[in-house]
């Protein structure tokens, strides 16, 4: 490992510390439920850490077009509380993260609400009762962690432009 290579990379937690310490900067002042912060940044986190080639699980997502054919035209997982808490996620990356990038080319609302009867159907599919509250909690504020999701890329998209970081 070379001098730098610790600078250039981070571990799990780091990313997920990053992510979490964002949103909550997002969502300060408004009563939001740390376990719910603590959920989103870990979507976040895990698609930061996963390829959109990985041959390891499911890929992150490159498109709202690869949710529609992994999640919509096969009906395989429609069952399946954990993929359908993947695509739930899948579609709140995409539609909140990377919304800028991808609301000339798709219906955002209709990809939202999507992902909002993907939560809901984990939910009333899942076994354990903690997993069963989150999945409704992520489906009623789907639209709510959209929103945060989207500030949080907006703002890091500005802090070169704010000065944060220097050359050295």
């Amino acid at each position: 490992m070379g001098p730098l290579d610790r600078l250039l990379s981070s571990d799990p937690r780091e990313t997920l510390q990053f992510f979490f310490s964002g949103l909550r900067d997002v969502t300060s002042g408004q009563a939001v439920d740390e376990a719910a912060v603590l959920y989103n940044a870990s979507v976040l986190a895990h698609f930061a850490s996963t390829s959109t080639g990985t041959t390891s699980g499911l890929p992150t997502p490159a498109s709202l077009g690869d949710v529609f054919d992994r999640f919509v035209l096969d009906s395989a997982w429609r069952d399946d509380p954990g993929m359908l808490e993947i695509a739930g996620a899948q579609c709140l990356l995409l539609t909140g993260f990377f919304a800028d990038h991808l609301k000339s080319r798709y219906n955002l609302d209709w990809y939202g609400d999507l992902g909002a009867g993907f939560y809901g159907t984990a939910a009333s599919l899942s076994r354990t009762p903690a997993h069963r509250q989150m999945m409704s909690h992520m489906a009623g504020r789907f639209d709510y962690w959209r929103s945060r999701h989207l500030r949080l890329s907006r703002d890091l998209r500005d802090l070169p432009y704010l000065g944060i970081f220097k050359a050295y």
